[in-house]
């Protein structure tokens, strides 16, 4: 498989409304929320699991050239700094 160019920006688009589009719906549940899903923004594939690790070494096992998005299920932003706060998003 060749790759395609793609900034990070092109990245994160793809991989989000992927996520609104379908993922969201089927995640976003007492059991995940405060997991790291990430997403392969071509295929919409993804896989979620504690630290998000687990589920970026399978994808990229699938595909070598998937372009990878990390988001915290139910949460603005995936990690904080310093006393910087997480918002949680879903109850």
């Amino acid at each position: 498989m060749q790759a395609i160019f793609w900034t990070v920006e092109e990245v994160a688009q793809r991989a989000k409304q992927f996520y609104e589009d379908g993922i969201r719906q089927q995640v976003e549940h007492s059991d995940n929320i405060g997991k790291m899903i990430v997403i392969d923004a071509e295929t919409g594939e993804y896989g979620i699991d504690k630290t998000g690790v687990e589920s970026a070494l399978s994808l990229k096992q699938k595909n070598h050239y998937a372009r990878l998005f990390t988001m915290r299920i139910g949460y603005d932003v995936a990690f904080s700094f310093g006393n910087a706060p997480m918002e949680r998003t879903v109850e």
